[in-house]
């Protein structure tokens, strides 16, 4: 009879686990846990790895117990766990609220902490869900102890002793080359601070350059397709253009030797020109202003003031009787080739030579002079 009893037991509390399933347990209340009001909301989180996270698990808020964990899921991936959590109306959360999964103590319990970021905004809705990017978990004892275990068997610590004795060899008695080593390195990450403002805006042109030729690319690639011609022909001419170097080549030597060679007389042409160029650098002002007599000769450039209209105001009687002209010449002190010299100091005197009063035949009828006479006659009269 006991063992027919217990036998009955077993079964009913198999047929009870599986008519109701595990699912049955999880939603038994548990003492002790956070007490979630009479208005509860629901709050949803995606986590890459919920690691051993259980329903009825806690949900805390700055240590606080705040709610429970109804339920894991798939997420809608087919990748991520999707945790649902039931909240204490009460306890409000900002929109953009994180979710990390914390463990009670070194061995306990895994639970959801919830928390507000530094730029908390808005309210945390029922059936809100937390992302994937504001989750996180903290890693397990079992992945540290596994990481520690490769680092000492067959890891990096049992390289450090031969790593520490190479360091030690590479440095011995280069001790001032590894500190001016370390100085100059300073002095250059100093002055690539000082431009830093200049490494930028050359990074931000070399972007703007970037960018142009990405939107230029199709002229550039017909630009680089029509030089297919142009380098075919170069590639066709090239016996023809390294002979025209090598002339050139030729050419360049033979001018440097004329050079050389033309060097003195070149230099000695230079000297003989030096003291005209000099002259010429001494004139100043005086060369151009004569070149401006040149061109108005006998007038100055002044004299174009006094002209009105066409003409300029002067009034002047032409004799052309040779008789007069003769003894005005003989009865003139001065040389008329003076007149014509322009003034530079002092004239040089000339002497005064009388010129005799030859009396001429005359020529023609009339109580003038005969040559008078006919000059006039042929230049239409006498005094004009």
């Amino acid at each position: 009879m006991r063992k027919l009893a217990l036998v009955l037991s077993a079964v009913v509390l198999v047929s009870g686990c599986g008519s109701g399933g595990f699912d049955g347990v999880y939603n038994m209340p548990l003492p002790g846990g956070a007490d979630v009001g009479d208005h509860p909301y629901t709050v949803k989180a995606q986590f890459k790895d919920v690691l051993d996270l259980v329903p009825q698990a806690g949900v805390k808020v700055n240590d606080v117990p705040v709610g429970r964990v109804e339920k894991i899921d798939l997420g809608p991936d087919g990748w991520t766990a999707e945790v649902t959590m039931l909240v204490n109306g009460d306890v409000r959360l900002p929109a953009n609220a994180f979710a990390k999964l914390r463990q009670s103590a070194l061995l306990g319990e895994k639970f959801v902490e919830l928390g507000k970021p530094k730029d908390a905004s808005g309210t945390l809705a029922d059936n809100a869900v937390i992302p994937l990017d504001k989750t996180n978990r903290n890693p397990e004892v079992e992945e540290v102890f596994g990481a520690l275990s490769m680092l000492l068997n067959g890891g990096g610590v049992a390289q450090l002793q031969n790593i520490t004795k190479e360091l030690n060899a590479a440095m011995a008695g280069n001790e001032q080359e590894i500190r001016s080593l370390l100085g100059n390195l300073n002095t250059f990450v100093g002055e690539l601070d000082k431009h830093k403002a200049e490494i930028v805006r050359a990074l931000d042109s070399l972007n703007r350059l970037s960018g142009t030729l990405a939107q230029q690319r199709e002229k550039i690639a017909v630009a680089l397709t029509d030089l297919e011609p142009g380098l075919k022909v170069l590639a066709e001419q090239r016996t023809q253009l390294v002979t025209l170097l090598q002339s050139l080549d030729k050419l360049s030597d033979v001018a440097t030797d004329t050079v050389n060679k033309s060097r003195d007389d070149i230099v000695a042409s230079l000297k003989a020109l030096q003291p005209t160029l000099t002259k010429l650098a001494q004139s100043g002002q005086n060369l151009p202003k004569s070149l401006e007599l040149l061109l108005t000769y006998p007038f100055p450039d002044e004299a174009l003031d006094g002209i009105k209209g066409d003409y300029t105001n002067a009034f002047m009687d032409l004799d052309l009787n040779l008789g007069t002209v003769l003894d005005n010449l003989g009865r003139s002190r001065q040389s008329p080739v003076d007149s014509l010299i322009p003034s530079q100091g002092t004239p040089l005197p000339l002497p005064n030579i009388p010129l005799p009063n030859i009396p001429l035949p005359n020529l023609g009828q009339g109580t003038g002079s005969g040559l008078g006479d006919l000059l006039g006659g042929l230049l239409g009269g006498g005094r004009k």
